[in-house]
């Protein structure tokens, strides 16, 4: 299994792709909280390949996106992690574009309505951001918590989606 990666230019930030084959495995914002390395990626073989097609998919995706034509991705997909972790980005996955679900909200519906901190945990560690929308979860009380990508990129991104 090759991988590769790019680096994508966003009006949110600089974004690091990358691909597992034909599949999108990781979308981090730069500097962001547990962004794999360039550099120990390229020691375990990656490549960067800015015109790989699963990686140009998502700049065109993305640049659709930022400028409002596209409410949702469609891209495959590859999400590691623990089924836990995989039941509750599935539930991300099913929040609309321009709404936004509590973390409760999201606890209850992957099957753990006791286990909201849990759910808290997995959600950061989201592997695909904007993809798998993690930015769309907020606290109970409609409160802006938590993003690995920093509050003020939440912040802009749920405005662009006229979530908030």
């Amino acid at each position: 299994m090759k991988i590769r990666y790019a680096l994508i230019v966003s009006r949110f930030g600089e974004l690091l792709a990358i691909a597992r084959d034909a599949r999108l495995a990781g979308l981090y914002f730069v500097g962001q909280k547990d962004q794999p390395d360039i550099g120990e990626l390229e020691r375990e073989g990656a490549v960067r390949d800015d015109d790989w097609p699963v990686l140009a998919e998502t700049r065109r995706q993305l640049a659709e996106y930022e400028a409002g034509r596209r409410v949702a991705f469609d891209l495959p997909i590859e999400l590691a992690g623990t089924d836990f972790q995989r039941r509750v980005w599935a539930q991300l996955l099913d929040i609309p574009c321009g709404q936004t679900r509590s973390y409760a909200d999201v606890a209850r519906a992957a099957g753990s309505p006791r286990g909201v901190r849990a759910t808290g945990a997995a959600i950061g560690r989201n592997p695909v951001s904007l993809v798998v929308p993690c930015h769309r979860v907020v606290g109970s009380d409609g409160s802006l918590t938590g993003y690995t990508g920093g509050l003020e990129r939440k912040r802009a991104l749920l405005h662009h989606e006229r979530a908030i």
